[in-house]
Protein backbone atom coordinates (compact mmCIF):
# COMPACT_ATOMS: atom_id res chain seq x y z
CA UNK A 1 0.00 0.00 0.00
CA UNK A 2 2.98 2.61 0.82
CA UNK A 3 4.85 1.80 -2.47
CA UNK A 4 1.27 2.43 -3.95
CA UNK A 5 0.90 6.01 -2.09
CA UNK A 6 4.53 6.26 -3.17
CA UNK A 7 3.99 6.24 -7.17
CA UNK A 8 0.76 8.09 -7.04
CA UNK A 9 2.74 10.84 -5.50
CA UNK A 10 5.73 10.70 -7.63
CA UNK A 11 3.26 10.83 -10.61
CA UNK A 12 1.32 13.76 -9.25
CA UNK A 13 5.15 15.85 -8.70
CA UNK A 14 5.77 14.97 -12.12
CA UNK A 15 2.44 16.29 -13.55
CA UNK A 16 2.48 19.85 -11.18
CA UNK A 17 6.60 19.72 -12.45
CA UNK A 18 5.01 19.66 -16.03
CA UNK A 19 3.13 22.32 -15.46
CA UNK A 20 5.75 24.17 -14.12
CA UNK A 21 7.96 23.73 -16.76
CA UNK A 22 5.40 25.34 -19.46
CA UNK A 23 4.77 28.34 -17.42
CA UNK A 24 0.92 27.14 -16.83
CA UNK A 25 -0.86 27.56 -13.29
CA UNK A 26 -4.32 27.28 -12.67
CA UNK A 27 -6.94 29.49 -12.79
CA UNK A 28 -9.26 31.22 -15.15
CA UNK A 29 -8.40 33.31 -17.60
CA UNK A 30 -10.09 36.22 -18.50
CA UNK A 31 -10.47 36.28 -22.62
CA UNK A 32 -11.82 38.96 -24.53
CA UNK A 33 -12.18 37.21 -27.92
CA UNK A 34 -11.30 33.91 -29.20
CA UNK A 35 -9.50 34.21 -32.85
CA UNK A 36 -6.78 32.05 -34.09
CA UNK A 37 -5.40 29.07 -32.98
CA UNK A 38 -2.64 27.19 -33.25
CA UNK A 39 -1.39 23.67 -31.26
CA UNK A 40 2.15 22.44 -29.98
CA UNK A 41 3.09 19.15 -28.64
CA UNK A 42 0.91 16.97 -26.38
CA UNK A 43 -2.40 18.67 -26.81
CA UNK A 44 -1.25 22.46 -25.85
CA UNK A 45 -3.22 24.88 -27.26
CA UNK A 46 -2.85 28.19 -28.08
CA UNK A 47 -5.53 31.07 -28.22
CA UNK A 48 -5.01 34.38 -29.67
CA UNK A 49 -7.05 37.26 -27.63
CA UNK A 50 -7.26 39.91 -30.56
CA UNK A 51 -9.50 42.19 -28.87
CA UNK A 52 -7.25 41.65 -25.29
CA UNK A 53 -4.20 42.12 -27.18
CA UNK A 54 -2.91 38.34 -25.72
CA UNK A 55 -2.33 35.00 -26.26
CA UNK A 56 -3.15 32.12 -24.23
CA UNK A 57 -2.17 28.72 -23.84
CA UNK A 58 -3.95 25.69 -22.27
CA UNK A 59 -3.37 22.82 -21.33
CA UNK A 60 -6.47 20.36 -22.95
CA UNK A 61 -5.20 17.25 -21.69
CA UNK A 62 -6.27 15.83 -25.22
CA UNK A 63 -3.66 13.59 -26.30
CA UNK A 64 -5.88 9.83 -26.52
CA UNK A 65 -6.23 8.88 -30.17
CA UNK A 66 -9.73 9.97 -31.47
CA UNK A 67 -9.60 7.15 -34.20
CA UNK A 68 -9.42 7.53 -37.56
CA UNK A 69 -13.28 7.83 -38.61
CA UNK A 70 -13.98 10.64 -41.10
CA UNK A 71 -15.07 13.70 -39.68
CA UNK A 72 -18.78 15.10 -41.53
CA UNK A 73 -21.22 17.19 -39.84
CA UNK A 74 -24.11 19.28 -41.59
CA UNK A 75 -24.94 22.10 -40.31
CA UNK A 76 -21.69 22.90 -38.39
CA UNK A 77 -22.83 25.71 -37.00
CA UNK A 78 -26.28 24.95 -35.42
CA UNK A 79 -24.51 21.86 -33.48
CA UNK A 80 -21.98 24.59 -31.62
CA UNK A 81 -25.18 26.87 -31.58
CA UNK A 82 -26.64 23.91 -29.27
CA UNK A 83 -23.74 23.25 -27.54
CA UNK A 84 -23.30 26.87 -26.42
CA UNK A 85 -26.92 27.58 -25.30
CA UNK A 86 -27.29 29.92 -28.34
CA UNK A 87 -29.36 30.44 -31.65
CA UNK A 88 -27.26 29.72 -35.12
CA UNK A 89 -26.95 33.35 -35.72
CA UNK A 90 -25.49 34.31 -32.44
CA UNK A 91 -22.58 31.89 -33.74
CA UNK A 92 -19.15 33.31 -35.47
CA UNK A 93 -16.12 30.23 -36.35
CA UNK A 94 -12.98 32.06 -36.31
CA UNK A 95 -11.13 29.06 -36.48
CA UNK A 96 -10.49 25.55 -36.83
CA UNK A 97 -8.18 23.59 -36.10
CA UNK A 98 -6.92 19.79 -35.04
CA UNK A 99 -5.32 18.39 -32.09
CA UNK A 100 -2.17 16.08 -33.74
CA UNK A 101 -1.80 14.67 -30.40
CA UNK A 102 -5.62 13.35 -30.50
CA UNK A 103 -7.05 13.90 -33.85
CA UNK A 104 -9.77 16.20 -32.28
CA UNK A 105 -11.61 19.68 -33.32
CA UNK A 106 -10.93 22.38 -31.57
CA UNK A 107 -13.21 25.63 -32.41
CA UNK A 108 -12.73 29.66 -31.57
CA UNK A 109 -16.19 31.23 -31.96
CA UNK A 110 -17.63 34.01 -31.25
CA UNK A 111 -21.13 34.02 -29.54
CA UNK A 112 -23.72 36.90 -30.02
CA UNK A 113 -23.24 40.64 -31.53
CA UNK A 114 -19.84 42.43 -31.96
CA UNK A 115 -16.72 41.19 -30.90
CA UNK A 116 -18.86 38.48 -28.77
CA UNK A 117 -18.39 36.42 -26.03
CA UNK A 118 -15.39 34.13 -26.83
CA UNK A 119 -15.17 30.47 -26.72
CA UNK A 120 -13.70 26.95 -27.83
CA UNK A 121 -15.73 23.96 -28.46
CA UNK A 122 -14.44 20.44 -29.24
CA UNK A 123 -15.83 18.09 -32.09
CA UNK A 124 -15.03 14.30 -31.74
CA UNK A 125 -14.68 12.03 -34.73
CA UNK A 126 -18.02 11.10 -34.13
CA UNK A 127 -19.38 14.61 -34.81
CA UNK A 128 -20.12 15.32 -31.02
CA UNK A 129 -19.59 19.03 -29.96
CA UNK A 130 -19.04 19.81 -26.57
CA UNK A 131 -17.81 23.54 -25.18
CA UNK A 132 -14.81 23.35 -23.34
CA UNK A 133 -14.92 24.82 -19.59
CA UNK A 134 -12.22 27.70 -19.15
CA UNK A 135 -12.60 27.75 -15.57
CA UNK A 136 -9.84 26.52 -13.20
CA UNK A 137 -7.66 25.14 -16.13
CA UNK A 138 -3.70 24.86 -16.41
CA UNK A 139 -2.70 28.19 -18.32
CA UNK A 140 -0.58 31.18 -19.40
CA UNK A 141 -0.76 34.41 -21.05
CA UNK A 142 1.64 36.60 -22.57
CA UNK A 143 0.45 40.13 -23.44
CA UNK A 144 1.27 41.77 -27.06
CA UNK A 145 3.23 44.81 -26.99
CA UNK A 146 2.04 48.06 -29.12
CA UNK A 147 -1.18 46.21 -30.85
CA UNK A 148 -2.65 47.87 -33.65
CA UNK A 149 -6.38 49.18 -32.97
CA UNK A 150 -6.98 48.79 -37.21
CA UNK A 151 -10.35 46.76 -37.33
CA UNK A 152 -10.86 44.77 -40.75
CA UNK A 153 -14.05 45.80 -42.56
CA UNK A 154 -16.98 43.71 -41.53
CA UNK A 155 -15.39 43.34 -38.05
CA UNK A 156 -14.88 44.57 -34.32
CA UNK A 157 -12.00 42.92 -33.54
CA UNK A 158 -8.27 44.73 -34.26
CA UNK A 159 -6.09 42.47 -36.54
CA UNK A 160 -3.66 42.61 -33.59
CA UNK A 161 -3.07 38.17 -34.44
CA UNK A 162 -4.11 37.26 -38.04
CA UNK A 163 -2.41 33.76 -37.44
CA UNK A 164 0.08 31.46 -35.29
CA UNK A 165 2.04 28.56 -35.63
CA UNK A 166 3.95 26.70 -33.45
CA UNK A 167 7.64 25.78 -34.77
CA UNK A 168 10.47 24.84 -32.89
CA UNK A 169 9.49 25.45 -29.28
CA UNK A 170 8.39 28.82 -30.58
CA UNK A 171 5.17 30.46 -31.76
CA UNK A 172 5.46 32.47 -34.69
CA UNK A 173 2.51 35.08 -34.36
CA UNK A 174 0.93 37.16 -37.67
CA UNK A 175 -0.65 40.31 -37.25
CA UNK A 176 -0.76 44.01 -37.30
CA UNK A 177 1.05 46.74 -34.71
CA UNK A 178 1.19 50.48 -34.04
CA UNK A 179 4.71 50.84 -35.28
CA UNK A 180 5.67 51.98 -38.76
CA UNK A 181 6.14 48.71 -40.12
CA UNK A 182 2.54 47.69 -38.54
CA UNK A 183 2.46 44.61 -40.48
CA UNK A 184 4.59 42.30 -38.07
CA UNK A 185 5.32 38.56 -37.23
CA UNK A 186 6.45 38.36 -33.35
CA UNK A 187 8.57 34.91 -32.72
CA UNK A 188 7.71 34.08 -29.09
CA UNK A 189 9.61 31.38 -26.53
CA UNK A 190 7.37 29.09 -24.77
CA UNK A 191 7.43 28.81 -21.93
CA UNK A 192 5.91 32.09 -22.06
CA UNK A 193 7.94 35.33 -20.24
CA UNK A 194 7.02 38.11 -22.89
CA UNK A 195 6.69 39.07 -26.09
CA UNK A 196 8.52 41.69 -28.00
CA UNK A 197 7.82 44.46 -30.06
CA UNK A 198 8.54 41.89 -33.18
CA UNK A 199 9.70 42.35 -36.71
CA UNK A 200 8.14 44.97 -38.93
CA UNK A 201 7.64 43.05 -42.65
CA UNK A 202 8.15 45.11 -46.01
CA UNK A 203 6.88 43.17 -48.80
CA UNK A 204 6.46 44.50 -52.76
CA UNK A 205 3.02 43.72 -53.94
CA UNK A 206 3.12 42.80 -57.88
CA UNK A 207 -0.89 43.36 -58.43
CA UNK A 208 -0.73 47.03 -56.73
CA UNK A 209 2.75 47.95 -58.09
CA UNK A 210 3.37 48.84 -54.56
CA UNK A 211 6.06 48.42 -51.34
CA UNK A 212 3.28 47.79 -48.60
CA UNK A 213 4.57 47.82 -45.34
CA UNK A 214 0.63 48.02 -43.01
CA UNK A 215 -1.34 45.18 -45.03
CA UNK A 216 -1.53 42.19 -42.76
CA UNK A 217 -0.47 38.39 -43.54
CA UNK A 218 -3.54 36.70 -44.07
CA UNK A 219 -2.26 33.00 -43.28
CA UNK A 220 0.86 31.36 -43.38
CA UNK A 221 2.80 28.60 -43.05
CA UNK A 222 6.00 27.30 -41.94
CA UNK A 223 8.30 25.64 -44.29
CA UNK A 224 11.54 25.09 -44.99
CA UNK A 225 12.91 25.75 -48.20
CA UNK A 226 16.47 24.50 -48.68
CA UNK A 227 17.70 24.20 -45.49
CA UNK A 228 16.05 27.11 -43.65
CA UNK A 229 12.95 28.11 -42.02
CA UNK A 230 10.90 30.19 -43.90
CA UNK A 231 6.86 31.72 -43.25
CA UNK A 232 5.28 31.13 -46.48
CA UNK A 233 2.76 33.97 -46.07
CA UNK A 234 -0.45 35.35 -48.30
CA UNK A 235 -1.80 38.26 -48.52
CA UNK A 236 -5.00 39.72 -49.71
CA UNK A 237 -4.89 40.43 -53.36
CA UNK A 238 -2.86 38.08 -52.80
CA UNK A 239 1.11 37.59 -53.00
CA UNK A 240 2.60 34.55 -51.86
CA UNK A 241 5.83 35.56 -50.01
CA UNK A 242 8.62 33.76 -48.41
CA UNK A 243 9.97 35.46 -45.12
CA UNK A 244 13.28 33.59 -43.56
CA UNK A 245 12.65 32.86 -39.48
CA UNK A 246 16.43 33.67 -38.58
CA UNK A 247 15.74 37.22 -39.56
CA UNK A 248 12.84 37.81 -37.41
CA UNK A 249 14.59 39.59 -35.07
CA UNK A 250 13.24 42.31 -32.27
CA UNK A 251 12.98 45.96 -34.04
CA UNK A 252 14.08 44.25 -36.77
CA UNK A 253 12.93 45.42 -40.59
CA UNK A 254 12.35 42.64 -43.29
CA UNK A 255 12.24 42.58 -46.66
CA UNK A 256 10.03 39.27 -47.94
CA UNK A 257 10.34 38.04 -51.36
CA UNK A 258 7.09 37.74 -53.45
CA UNK A 259 7.13 34.74 -55.56
CA UNK A 260 3.55 34.45 -56.98
CA UNK A 261 0.73 36.88 -57.63
CA UNK A 262 -2.53 34.82 -57.35
CA UNK A 263 -4.78 37.11 -58.30
CA UNK A 264 -6.42 40.40 -57.80
CA UNK A 265 -9.72 40.77 -55.41
CA UNK A 266 -8.98 38.11 -53.12
CA UNK A 267 -8.60 37.56 -49.57
CA UNK A 268 -6.82 34.54 -48.45
CA UNK A 269 -8.60 32.64 -45.63
CA UNK A 270 -6.60 29.50 -44.26
CA UNK A 271 -3.56 27.54 -45.81
CA UNK A 272 -1.53 24.26 -44.79
CA UNK A 273 1.13 22.07 -46.50
CA UNK A 274 1.09 18.40 -46.91
CA UNK A 275 3.25 15.36 -48.91
CA UNK A 276 1.65 13.38 -51.46
CA UNK A 277 3.38 10.95 -53.71
CA UNK A 278 6.72 12.56 -52.62
CA UNK A 279 5.91 16.06 -53.00
CA UNK A 280 5.24 18.92 -51.07
CA UNK A 281 2.43 21.36 -51.32
CA UNK A 282 0.56 24.13 -50.35
CA UNK A 283 -3.38 24.05 -49.34
CA UNK A 284 -4.46 27.70 -49.65
CA UNK A 285 -8.59 28.62 -49.37
CA UNK A 286 -9.53 31.76 -50.68
CA UNK A 287 -12.69 33.99 -50.73
CA UNK A 288 -12.58 34.85 -54.44
CA UNK A 289 -9.96 32.35 -56.04
CA UNK A 290 -11.87 29.12 -54.64
CA UNK A 291 -9.16 26.17 -53.20
CA UNK A 292 -5.72 26.51 -54.27
CA UNK A 293 -2.76 23.84 -54.82
CA UNK A 294 0.66 25.17 -54.92
CA UNK A 295 3.54 23.21 -55.52
CA UNK A 296 6.54 23.86 -53.62
CA UNK A 297 9.16 22.67 -55.75
CA UNK A 298 10.25 26.40 -56.98
CA UNK A 299 9.94 28.22 -53.68
CA UNK A 300 13.67 28.36 -53.57
CA UNK A 301 14.44 29.37 -57.05
CA UNK A 302 11.28 31.23 -58.40
CA UNK A 303 12.32 34.80 -59.45
CA UNK A 304 11.24 37.30 -57.34
CA UNK A 305 8.55 39.60 -58.06
CA UNK A 306 9.61 43.08 -58.37
CA UNK A 307 7.26 45.11 -61.05
CA UNK A 308 3.61 45.74 -61.34
CA UNK A 309 1.77 42.38 -62.81
CA UNK A 310 -1.00 40.39 -63.08
CA UNK A 311 -0.75 37.02 -61.80
CA UNK A 312 2.49 35.45 -62.23
CA UNK A 313 5.67 33.44 -60.34
CA UNK A 314 4.84 30.04 -59.03
CA UNK A 315 2.04 28.61 -60.40
CA UNK A 316 -1.36 27.48 -58.73
CA UNK A 317 -3.84 24.85 -59.51
CA UNK A 318 -7.59 25.34 -58.91
CA UNK A 319 -9.02 22.18 -57.18
CA UNK A 320 -12.36 22.27 -58.57
CA UNK A 321 -13.37 19.57 -56.04
CA UNK A 322 -13.56 21.72 -53.45
CA UNK A 323 -16.31 24.86 -53.68
CA UNK A 324 -16.85 27.50 -50.94
CA UNK A 325 -14.40 26.76 -48.58
CA UNK A 326 -13.68 28.82 -45.39
CA UNK A 327 -11.04 26.98 -42.97
CA UNK A 328 -9.23 24.05 -43.64
CA UNK A 329 -6.95 21.79 -41.63
CA UNK A 330 -5.00 18.19 -42.30
CA UNK A 331 -7.10 16.00 -40.41
CA UNK A 332 -4.10 13.30 -41.14
CA UNK A 333 -1.46 12.56 -43.57
CA UNK A 334 -3.86 11.56 -46.13
CA UNK A 335 -7.38 13.65 -45.62
CA UNK A 336 -8.07 17.27 -45.11
CA UNK A 337 -10.53 18.78 -42.98
CA UNK A 338 -13.00 21.39 -44.87
CA UNK A 339 -15.08 24.17 -43.50
CA UNK A 340 -17.74 25.20 -45.84
CA UNK A 341 -19.50 28.21 -46.28
CA UNK A 342 -22.94 26.72 -46.14
CA UNK A 343 -21.79 25.72 -42.55
CA UNK A 344 -20.79 21.98 -43.67
CA UNK A 345 -17.59 20.20 -41.93
CA UNK A 346 -16.31 17.25 -44.69
CA UNK A 347 -13.08 15.19 -44.79
CA UNK A 348 -11.59 14.91 -47.86
CA UNK A 349 -8.62 12.95 -49.23
CA UNK A 350 -6.10 15.96 -50.14
CA UNK A 351 -5.72 16.58 -53.70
Amino acid sequence: MRTKLLVAALVLASAATGRADDGLTKGTPELKSATALAFGPKGLLFVGDAAGAGIFAFDTGDTKPAGDKPLNVEKFGSKIAAALGVTDKDVKINDVKVNPASGSVYVSVSRGTGAGTPAIVKVARDGTVTAVSLKDVAFSKVAIPNPSTTVAKGSDIPEVITQMAFVDGKLIVAGLSSEQFSSTLRVIPFPFKEADKGAGIEIYHGAHGAIETKSPIRTFVAYKVGKEDHIMAAYTCTPLVKIPVADLKAGAKVKGTTIAELGNGNKPLDMIVYTKGGKDYLLMANSKHGVLKIPTTEFGTATPITARTGPAGVKAETVKEFVDVVQLDKLDDGRVLLLYKNGDLKTEPLP
